[in-house]
């Protein structure tokens, strides 16, 4: 069962994006959405009865020019997108996921976490970490480390919180999806490399975030981010052409109603060029992968209210769509 979305009115940015849908339960398709809601099953119009979403971005810049033609043929055999289940729009062989790369939400945890024996006001601290960011966007690198395909879900689907997750949070993040292989390619042509956008939820248990038998470890991404379902993705991949500039994007999201993240992507330290540059790096980015690009300020750590049986969430960025997802406790 999945919540659906109150409305397919104001969709994404542009003429059309790409989606996975299917009939019920039947098989999943690659689609094409216009701008009036309106699906066109790519297998038939492209004769490719095999054809996936991450088929056509694997040939992306053949594609691309066909796909344009078909968003406003005319006569061509098109169903609302209200008979049809929407589905994570792609299947990715690699996630790339990102840390504290918003300048805001890394100020407010240097403030919340600095030593109480620190006498200075709290402006102070803030001044303080202000300059660490602003060193860190001039000299540092990003931080980026794997996050797993089996945790991905549809953007109108429930998601489980396990029984072992004691503190479940939300991390909205602007996703970046890669339309060709990419390896050690400059921040200047990185965007070169990226097909369209998507929005991605990455759900993190902030109780097991940290090793607590081995501290000196560090972090624990795999046990904390990477249950089932714990990415919902999407809806649409929307063209890099249609969004443009990704430098002031909005990012909303709402827990029950009540706006929890509203932050734009100006406030990022990294921008995406710089993130895809530099997960290209260290690995060959292949067509289809996902570069989450970080969560902004608002987090359930920070409101001191983390997700329960029943909460949902709904989640927005700038012509990319919205999602909504509702969470079950384990044993409900």
């Amino acid at each position: 069962m999945s919540v659906k979305p109150e409305s397919v009115s104001d969709l994404f940015a542009g003429p059309f994006a790409l989606g996975t849908l299917s009939l019920g339960e039947g098989p999943a398709f690659p689609g094409l959405v216009d701008s009036e809601g309106q699906v066109l099953d790519l297998r038939a119009a492209l004769a490719d009865p095999e054809l996936t979403v991450r088929g056509l971005l694997e040939r992306w810049q053949e594609v691309l020019p066909r796909l344009r033609e078909l968003a406003v043929a005319p006569g061509l055999s098109r169903r609302p997108l209200s008979d049809f289940r929407v589905l994570a729009p792609v299947d990715p062989r690699q996630v790339f996921q990102s840390g504290a790369n918003y300048r805001q939400h890394v100020i407010d945890l240097h403030v919340a976490h600095r030593d109480p024996s620190d006498g200075r006001s709290e402006e102070e601290a803030r001044a303080e970490a202000a300059e660490i960011m602003d060193r860190r966007a001039a000299e540092d690198l990003p931080y980026v480390f794997i996050g797993l395909p089996s945790s991905i879900t549809g953007p109108f689907d429930d998601v489980t919180l396990p029984a072992w997750a004691a503190k479940p949070d939300w991390e909205l993040e602007l996703a970046a999806v890669i339309g060709r292989p990419a390896y050690r390619v400059s921040p200047e042509e990185a965007l070169e490399y990226v097909a369209g956008y998507t929005i991605a939820n990455d759900l993190t248990d902030r109780a097991t975030a940290f090793r607590r038998d081995m501290p000196q470890i560090g972090t624990d991404w795999l046990r904390s981010k990477n249950a089932p379902g714990f990415t919902p993705l999407g809806p649409w991949i929307v063209p890099s052409e249609s969004v443009g500039d990704t430098g002031d994007l909005r990012l909303t999201l709402k827990l029950n109603g009540e706006v929890m993240q509203d932050e734009s992507t100006k406030d990022m330290i990294f921008d995406v060029a710089r993130m895809v540059s530099y997960a290209s790096q260290s690995a060959r980015l292949l067509p289809g992968d996902l570069v989450l690009t970080g969560s902004p300020a608002g987090n359930g750590m920070h409101w001191g209210r983390l997700l329960r049986d029943g909460d949902v969430m709904d989640a927005s960025i700038t012509g990319l769509g919205a999602q909504r997802t509702r969470c079950l406790a384990e044993d409900a």
